[in-house]
Formats: C-alpha cells, sequence, structure tokens
C-alpha cells in the first residue's frame, strides 16, 4: 500500500524528528544597530534579568506576602447588601399560572 501524498512530502521535507519544530530558534534581524533606532532590541543570545528568586517563589511564605500586599483591608465591604432593603411591595413572586397559555390556545398537552 503506498503512502499518501502527504506522508510522502513530510518524509522528504521533514528533517526534524519529533515535535521539535525546525528552523533556526535565534533570530537577531530586530536587534537594534548604532544610530537605527531610539528604541533599544536586546540580542537573544543576551541574558535578562529575572527579579523572581527561583528558591523562594513558589514558598508559602512568598504567597502569604503577596496576598497581603493585594488585599486593600479599607475596600472590604462589612455588609453584603451596602444597605439596600426591598421596598414594600417590590418584590413579589409570580403566581403559578402567570405567564402561562391558557387551555384554549391551540397547543397540545405534555404527558401527564
Amino acid at each position: 500500500m503506498s503512502a499518501s501524498a502527504d506522508d510522502r512530502y513530510e518524509q522528504e521535507n521533514d528533517q526534524v524528528s519529533g515535535d521539535v519544530p525546525a528552523g533556526d530558534a535565534v533570530d537577531n534581524d530586530y536587534k537594534s544597530r548604532p544610530g537605527q533606532s531610539e528604541i533599544p532590541v536586546v540580542a537573544d543570545e543576551k541574558p535578562v534579568d529575572d527579579p523572581i528568586d527561583p528558591a523562594t517563589a513558589d514558598s508559602d511564605e512568598t504567597l502569604e506576602a503577596d496576598e497581603r500586599n493585594a488585599i486593600d483591608e479599607s475596600n472590604i465591604m462589612e455588609s453584603r447588601t451596602r444597605g439596600a432593603a426591598p421596598k414594600e411591595g417590590s418584590y413579589t413572586e409570580p403566581g403559578d399560572e402567570e405567564g402561562l397559555p391558557g387551555p384554549e390556545d391551540g397547543t397540545s398537552s405534555g404527558a401527564q
């Protein structure tokens, strides 16, 4: 049985095995050159400062400190409804038959 055209194409043209993408991972075409651009763009090989310490990044102490810094205690409400109360007679439930069609509207009844 012969392979499909897609399979043959992949066998002939895909040089990399597995899930690794083919091509050059380093692309410095956008790297700034002296006198060319006012916005600096660094090369791919240049190390980048990482402010996160891997030894403490996932610790419980770091998480607790983040939560303390993120929660603004002055923004927490004391009550759930902010003092709102329903006006007398404004929150009434509909009746059992309200909004339902009558028996003379021509629709069939469901199984009982």
